[in-house]
């Protein structure tokens, strides 16, 4: 499976990680609630794997670079 490029992941983890920008991007009101044990609804927990799946996808790409660069070296 190929990744997309970090041209596209970066910008679409930035907005959609951040957004709505107002009042608290929800990224952060769903990781609070999450840590306080207050995230059960299900359209909250959409709205977390919805607003976390682009920074996951650009952790992942991260690590196949990192991985494939630290093989090549050996």
């Amino acid at each position: 499976m190929k990744l997309p490029p970090y041209s596209f992941l970066v910008p679409v983890a930035l907005v959609l990680g951040l957004a709505p920008f107002v009042p608290e991007p929800h990224l952060v009101e769903k990781t609070r609630m999450l840590l306080a044990g207050e995230l059960s609804r299900p359209i909250d927990i959409f709205d977390l794997f919805f607003h976390s799946a682009p920074l996951g996808l650009l952790l992942v790409k991260v690590g196949v670079d990192l991985r494939s660069r630290w093989k090549g070296k050996a």
